[in-house]
């Protein structure tokens, strides 16, 4: 079982690592879901850590419905995290009728080059996700989806999970799950999905808050929990 840990401080990515993380998702405004970090960060992470590191390509949070200079932004911050040694990008990007824009997507994927691409929740927000993820099939550089099933938590969509993971069998596609994941549900959790990837942001920290570092107890917990 792999797990990808949120981290949006080096300090974060420095306990995550030494607590049983197996990759990090680099961010900043968690808060907001998730907007691209500042270089600096993502270079500091990078020199910081022996754990990959992924980071998010997210220039605002009003919508996943990009502008031109949006993906323009997008392209250029890509090229530079590239710069970084980090190990992937996660991004993402939607039509205005709720469909994968895969023009975006295309364009964004060239910046990317040999990095690893996760297409990130904007997944959640398609009408039709095994269509979208027959979408991603064909684009080998996407080489796996943070979904948490849809609208709603994970926990609370297990058989649309499971059904993704049977899509994405054989296929070069892995389903990352994440959103509403604890420790205390995580077994039965995995044993009904099937995923072989989970993804935890505010679960693992203080207070179970997103503006609280990593509490590495709990994380320490959860790794002992999914490495049984």
């Amino acid at each position: 079982m792999l797990l990808e840990i949120i981290a949006t401080t080096v300090d974060d990515a420095v306990t995550a690592e030494k607590c049983g993380a197996n990759r990090l998702e680099l961010i900043t405004a968690i808060t907001e879901g998730g907007l691209t970090p500042g270089i600096g960060l993502v270079s500091q992470v990078v020199k910081s850590v022996s754990i990959p590191v992924h980071v998010m390509v997210r220039p605002h949070s009003r919508s996943f419905v990009y502008s031109e200079t949006d993906v323009e932004t997008m392209a250029a911050e890509i090229e530079a995290i590239r710069q970084t040694g980090a190990a992937g990008v996660v991004l993402g990007a939607l039509t205005p009728d709720g469909k994968i824009d895969v023009r975006t997507l295309e364009l964004l994927l060239k910046s990317a080059g040999d990095l690893q691409v996760t297409f990130h929740r904007a997944f959640d927000e398609l009408e039709d996700q095994l269509e979208g993820l027959s979408t991603l099939a064909k684009y080998p550089a996407v080489t796996r989806v943070l979904t948490s099933g849809g609208p709603k938590p994970a926990p609370q969509s297990i058989p649309q999970i499971r059904r993704l993971v049977e899509q994405a069998a054989g296929s070069h596609l892995c389903i990352l799950a994440g959103s509403g994941l604890k420790r205390e549900m995580i077994t039965n959790f995995i044993e009904q999905t099937g995923v072989t990837e989970i993804h935890f942001g505010s679960a693992v920290r203080y207070d179970q808050s997103g503006l609280q570092p990593i509490n590495p107890a709990e994380l320490r917990a959860l790794s002992d929990c999914i490495q049984k």
